[in-house]
């Protein structure tokens, strides 16, 4: 059984946490705020800082929010570079930027221990069920190490490449989700208000050559008005944001990318920073004055 670190403890982080000790790992913890209690009920052993946890364990898995968290996490002063010795493995399953998953790598690097970006899709729901896609850049030794934990945690599982690709294929994840929700709205909108029944539009394409997982779920979520999250425009700002920093850093033009993310902006400008990101077609249907839901005039 592995000795294993574990810091970030939120919404997606702690479910994976204990999946982990549920495979009779053992967990070292380190979060902001408390270790939860149903963790720590189930043997997580909480550590007052990431240099703790670093010591403690032999792997190292981050799972926090954005790239300014991730550096914190690994080289503040009482971070996990600070703990580490070598031959241990740090594992960012966070998304951040591919850019700085290199430069982190390579100062992981320096102290002797191998780095895997490891970040994932699938929400907390895939987080609470064990079901995450896990895109990972890093060494091939050092993935086989990882997989049989990462099996604990989700299960379409590929090693992409070197470091900074896992990351990489998140974001290129998160553009085409974005656009394809975008294709979608504008969709069910037009039909609606040509004066279709959205729902009935939506089956008949599920059928075809336009279906996806996108149209069938979140295709659903506009027809009958369900934005609860899911996964919230706010995260999803956040990860095409990643998107076109990198595409400028490479010289690479995403327009349409671009173009979902003024509209996620709209929708946070009108309160839906915390809808789900199926919502994206509220601000569709604010520019055409109607809504899917209601009978075309």
């Amino acid at each position: 059984m592995a000795n294993i670190g574990f810091i970030g403890l939120g919404i997606m982080g702690a479910p994976m946490a204990g999946h982990l000790i549920a495979g009779g790992h053992t967990v070292h913890t380190y979060t902001h705020g408390a270790t939860p209690a149903a963790l720590l009920e189930a043997g997580a052993r909480a550590c007052a800082s990431g240099a703790e946890v670093a010591r403690a364990a032999d792997i190292i898995i981050t799972m926090v929010p954005d790239t300014p968290h991730v550096e914190d996490a690994l080289f503040n002063a009482e971070g996990v570079a600070a703990g580490l010795t070598p031959g241990k493995i740090v594992v960012d399953m966070s998304s951040i930027s591919p850019v700085a998953t290199k430069d982190f790598a390579r100062r992981i690097k320096a102290l002797g221990c191998d780095y895997l970006d490891a970040p994932v899709s699938g929400g907390e729901v895939g987080a609470r069920a064990a079901s995450l896609t896990i895109m990972v850049g890093g060494s091939e030794a050092a993935f086989d190490k990882l997989k049989p934990l990462f099996e604990l945690m989700g299960k379409n599982i590929t090693l992409v490449g070197g470091n900074g690709d896992g990351q990489i294929t998140k974001v290129a994840n998160q553009i085409i989700v974005a656009l394809t929700i975008e294709a979608v709205g504008e969709a069910l909108l037009l039909a609606a208000k040509a004066g279709a029944d959205p729902a009935r539009v939506r089956q008949a394409l599920m059928g075809g050559f336009a279906n996806s997982r996108i149209l069938e779920v979140h295709g659903e979520r506009m027809v009958k008005r369900t934005f609860d999250p899911g996964f919230r425009i706010e995260l999803h700002q956040k990860d095409l944001n990643l998107a076109l920093t990198t595409g400028r850093q490479l010289g690479v033009p995403l327009p349409n990318t671009a173009t979902a993310q003024e509209l996620f902006n709209a929708c946070a400008a009108h309160g839906g920073a915390g809808w789900d990101h199926s919502a994206l077609v509220r601000a569709l249907e604010k520019m055409a004055n109607f809504e899917i839901g209601q009978q075309a005039a």
